[in-house]
């Protein structure tokens, strides 16, 4: 897989995982809860995805070559990306849906 290919995979996967809290009320997709999911659970939720999305483009980019040293400063921006990237689940579950 190209460099470019791998990027956009992680990009892709990062969208679709910052959006996955928000759109079902089953733990990461699988498990279902009692009582539903509150926002607690949701941000949970969304914070073990960070990581196993960032786990899956560290391997990506193991593959590519050598792994760049990423300060305090890569995990601000990318941390900022990924609550940027799950605003319209968030939207969708707590200002759109509750409006019909």
């Amino acid at each position: 897989m190209s460099q470019t290919a791998s990027i956009w995979l992680v990009i892709a996967l990062a969208f679709c995982a910052a959006n996955l809290p928000f759109l079902t009320q089953r733990v990461l997709g699988l498990v279902p809860l009692a009582g539903g999911k509150n926002l607690a659970v949701r941000l949970g939720e969304l914070v073990l995805l960070y990581f196993v999305v960032g786990g899956i483009g560290l391997l990506l980019e193991q593959h590519a070559g050598q792994i760049a040293p990423q300060r305090w400063e890569f995990y601000a921006v990318t941390g900022t990306l990924f609550l940027t990237f799950a605003f319209p689940g968030f939207v969708y579950r707590y200002l759109y849906k509750n409006r019909n």
